[in-house]
C-alpha cells in the first residue's frame, strides 16, 4: 500500500512538472514576443547579454525584420521545445544561486556557456537559423562581398552548418584564448607536480639549449620536442636530441626524414657537435637527408614526460584559434609541409604570441595528414 501511495504521488509530482513545462512554454511563447520578454526579466540576460544583442543585426536591421531570444533558442516544434523548457527549469534554479549574478562571473563563464550553445546548434544543424534562413533562397550573386560568397557556398557544400562560421554574430563573442591559456597554466603546474620523473621528456615551451652548463645559449628546442635525459646535475639536464637533418641545412634538426617540422634550431658554436648515424635520399624529391643525434644541456623547469596533456593544450588551441570564422580545419587535413603555408597565411587572423605560434604550428604538422593523421 505505502509503495502504491509513492508511485502515485511520484506519477503525480511528473504531471505537475509536465502540466508547468507546457503551460510556461505557452506563456513563453506570448511574452517573449516583444525583445525578449520574459528573458531579460533576468538582469543576467539584460546586462550581460542584451547590450551586444540590441546592437547587432538580428535586432536591428534595415529589413525590420527582428529575431528575439526565443527565434535563437527555443525550438518552435512542440515537443524539442518542451525538451528545452525542462532544461530551462535547470537555469533558472542557478539564476537564483546567484552563479552568474556579477558581469565578472557571467564573463568568467562566456566562454563555457557559449561552447554548450555552439554545441547543440551544430548537433541540430543550426535548425533555428534555418527557420529564418532557408538555403535554397540565397542569392550568391548579390553579396556586397563575393569572397564571402565563395567561402558559404565552400562552406555549405563540405556540410557545415551556420555556426560553424557566424559565432558572435549576435552576441558578444567570449574570449577564445581562455579556454587554450587555462590548459597552458595547467600544463606549467603539471610540469611543477611531476618534477624530472622518467628518462624522456619533453618541452612545453621553445626553451634554449647550451653546450655546456651555465654557458650561453646556443640554440633552441622547440616545444614537444622528445628529448633523452642523460644526466641531471642542479637544475639541469643534460638530454639527447635525435632527429634528422636535410644534407647542407646544418641550422635546424627536423622531427622526420622529408618533413620540416622543427626539433632544435642550432647556432655556429654547436653544429659541429651534431653526430651523423645513417644518411638516405628522399624518393619523392631525391633531397638527401642524414639521421643524427645531438647531446646538450638544457635548464629542468618546463617540462614533462607525456606528450598526452601537450596534444589536449593543442587541440584546444585549433578550436579556439580557428573556430571563430569558419570550422576548425582538421589537422590532417594536410601534410605536415603544407601547414607551415596555410598557418603563416590565416597569422593575421589569430592572436598568438610567437612561443604558441610555434607550438601550434607543431602540433599541426605531427598531426598531419602525413603522420597518420596524428602521433
Amino acid at each position: 500500500m505505502t509503495h502504491l501511495f509513492t508511485t502515485k504521488r511520484a506519477l503525480l509530482v511528473i504531471g505537475l512538472i509536465v502540466v508547468t513545462c507546457i503551460s510556461s512554454a505557452g506563456v513563453f511563447a506570448t511574452t517573449n514576443k516583444e525583445s525578449g520578454g520574459f528573458c531579460l526579466s533576468c538582469h543576467e540576460m539584460k546586462e550581460n547579454v542584451f547590450p551586444a544583442y540590441s546592437k547587432s543585426k538580428h535586432y536591428m536591421s534595415a529589413s525590420g525584420v527582428r529575431a528575439d531570444c526565443s527565434s535563437c533558442h527555443v525550438p518552435s516544434d512542440f515537443l524539442p521545445m518542451l525538451q528545452r523548457k525542462i532544461v530551462a527549469s535547470r537555469e533558472l534554479v542557478q539564476s537564483f544561486k546567484g552563479v552568474l549574478d556579477t558581469p565578472e562571473k557571467f564573463d568568467e563563464n562566456r566562454l563555457r556557456l557559449a561552447k554548450r550553445v555552439w554545441a547543440e546548434m551544430e548537433a541540430n544543424d543550426s535548425r533555428e537559423c534555418r527557420e529564418c534562413h532557408e538555403q535554397k533562397a540565397f542569392k550568391y550573386d548579390s553579396f556586397k562581398k563575393q569572397d564571402g560568397a565563395k567561402r558559404m557556398q565552400k562552406g555549405l557544400s563540405e556540410g557545415q552548418t551556420c555556426i560553424n562560421c557566424h559565432k558572435g554574430i549576435t552576441h558578444k563573442l567570449p574570449d577564445m584564448s581562455s579556454g587554450y591559456k587555462l590548459a597552458f597554466e595547467e600544463l606549467i603546474t603539471l610540469a611543477k607536480e611531476q618534477g624530472i620523473s622518467g628518462d624522456i621528456q619533453y618541452p612545453i615551451l621553445m626553451m634554449p639549449i647550451y653546450k655546456e652548463k651555465d654557458g650561453k645559449p646556443v640554440g633552441r628546442l622547440l616545444p614537444a620536442t622528445q628529448v633523452k635525459v642523460l644526466e641531471r646535475a642542479d637544475g639541469w639536464l643534460n638530454v639527447l636530441i635525435e632527429g634528422w637533418q636535410q644534407d647542407g641545412v646544418d641550422a635546424m634538426i627536423y622531427e622526420e626524414q622529408g618533413k620540416r617540422i622543427f626539433s632544435a634550431a642550432l647556432s655556429k658554436k654547436i653544429r659541429s657537435d651534431v653526430k651523423v648515424h645513417g644518411t638516405q635520399v628522399d624518393p619523392d624529391t631525391e633531397q638527401t637527408w642524414h639521421q643524427v643525434s645531438l647531446t646538450c644541456w638544457i635548464k629542468s623547469e618546463n617540462v614533462i614526460n607525456s606528450r598526452e596533456p601537450l596534444w589536449s593544450y593543442g587541440s584546444e588551441m585549433l578550436s579556439s584559434a580557428c573556430s571563430t570564422c569558419h570550422n576548425a580545419t582538421p589537422a590532417a587535413h594536410f601534410n605536415a609541409n603544407q601547414w607551415i603555408g596555410n598557418l603563416k597565411a590565416m597569422k593575421h587572423n589569430i592572436s598568438l604570441s610567437k612561443q604558441e605560434y610555434r607550438f601550434f604550428l607543431k602540433y599541426l604538422q605531427m598531426h598531419a595528414s602525413d603522420m597518420n593523421g596524428s602521433h
